[in-house]
């Protein structure tokens, strides 16, 4: 397969510096993702770039970003005005640039930063919108993963949930929104780290495999400088009589996943 010189120096760089093989998943629009082993995507990225719905003027920043799915997603379907992508992480920054070349995405902006610190010329309180698929599980809890880039995907090493809300309280304008997800065991946890910075959450939503299954995630809204009032939704099931569920489907816009 043929790319352009930019996408074909990135490529080597990468396998320069992984020992394992980069691939590419096609979405809807036949656009494609760079993905590797250490950072890939699942469900959740689907349904945290539905559940924020960007508006056409919304300036965005998605923190932790990895192979940059989710600002991909929100382009796609939403099309705001610019999508910052931030990441510590140098290899998966790479990746986004291949995709962000290889399909003409002109408004995602990769970002190398520690979200603890963000990055020098940041417009501070001009954010409409932040999302974040954080690192789900507490600094030594759990079985760790096994790479040291899953462990700081997966694991609070590099940031935990307060450090998330931080970064995005600075980012965001009065009234901005945060959007996230994680597991059902850490909604507390997200919900004082949200209200210890000054961000309130509006809106909550469930997800579990079936009606019979209890949620194995959460989506929550929360916005900077908001009055108390949490909405919860009507919960999300991942599947229907025969197969994934329609709104599942919905959400995939048809990519068959």
């Amino acid at each position: 397969m043929k790319y352009s010189l930019k996408v074909n120096l990135w490529l080597d760089k990468i396998r320069r510096i992984n020992l394992f093989d980069i691939s590419f998943e096609m979405l809807q629009n036949n656009i494609e993702i760079c993905t590797t082993k250490d950072h890939k995507f699942g469900t959740d990225a689907f349904l945290l770039a539905d559940f924020a719905k960007p508006r056409r003027n919304d300036l965005v920043c998605d923190l932790g970003t990895g192979c940059g799915i989710i600002a991909v997603l929100m382009q796609i379907k939403y099309n705001p005005q610019l999508l910052y992508c931030v990441d510590i992480q140098q290899q998966a920054l790479e990746q986004l640039k291949i995709t962000v070349e290889k399909n003409k995405l002109e408004k995602i902006i990769p970002i190398h930063a520690d979200i603890k610190e963000l990055w020098g010329n940041a417009p501070y309180g001009r954010f409409d919108l932040v999302t974040c698929n954080p690192p789900y599980k507490a600094a030594n809890t759990g079985i760790e993963s096994y790479g040291e880039a899953q462990k700081i995907a997966r694991h609070e090493i590099m940031c935990n949930i307060n450090d998330v809300c931080k970064a995005a309280s600075k980012l965001l304008k009065f009234g901005g929104r945060l959007c996230l997800c994680n597991r059902p065991e850490r909604l507390s946890d997200v919900i004082m780290a949200m209200k210890d910075n000054n961000i309130e959450p509006k809106l909550l939503r469930f997800v579990s495999k079936t009606p019979k299954d209890a949620p194995w995630l959460f989506l929550i809204e929360g916005r900077k400088g908001g009055k108390p009032f949490l909405k919860v939704m009507p919960q999300l099931f991942i599947k229907g009589e025969n197969g994934f569920s329609q709104e599942l489907l919905s959400i995939y816009g048809g990519n068959n996943r």
